[in-house]
């Protein structure tokens, strides 16, 4: 029996179905790569923070520049602003360079490989380890436990979309 777009009532959607005669192996390859890849927006994500981190902290050398100042130290004040603010966090590198050469060596090249290999080996049909872990997971009928997205009319409003 069919649901909503021709999909079965109660199981994964086409796009996170194993494309016929996919091995096991290569699923698991696929779901390990792209759990690496998981791992490494992370790491970019960490590396934003660090970036923004590092930015707020250089422009609130301003206000203690101005409050040394007013406190009556100009020494520490100018010594601030010459060996702190606005300083290369590592030779010749500010934070956005770090970002940019991250994305540019090794991010976007990653990010493309994995694309390729789900493309080319899976149909181009991403997170098919984890549809997989899902449905062998879920409880087949328990109405907090649908295959698909937006079927539970308490979250949907009972419309179902």
């Amino acid at each position: 029996m069919s649901g909503r777009n021709g999909q079965p009532d109660d199981g994964p959607d086409r796009r996170h179905q194993r494309p016929e005669g996919l091995s096991d192996e290569t699923v698991e390859a696929l779901g390990s790569l792209s759990k690496a890849l998981e791992t490494t927006e992370r790491a970019r994500g960490h590396l934003y923070s660090f970036h923004q981190l590092t930015g707020t902290a250089d422009l609130e050398l301003d206000r203690a520049v101005e409050l040394l100042h007013k406190a009556g130290h100009p020494d520490w004040a100018e010594a601030v602003r010459t060996q702190v603010l606005g300083r290369n966090v590592i030779p010749g590198h500010w934070t956005f360079q770090i970002v940019e050469a991250y994305d540019h060596t090794y991010y976007r090249p990653f990010r493309e490989l994995e694309q390729a290999a789900v493309e080319e080996l899976a149909d181009g049909r991403d997170h098919l380890f984890e549809a997989e872990m899902k449905e062998a997971r879920r409880t087949v009928g328990h109405p907090h436990h649908t295959a698909l997205p937006d079927v539970d009319p308490q979250i949907t409003g009972g419309d179902g979309g």
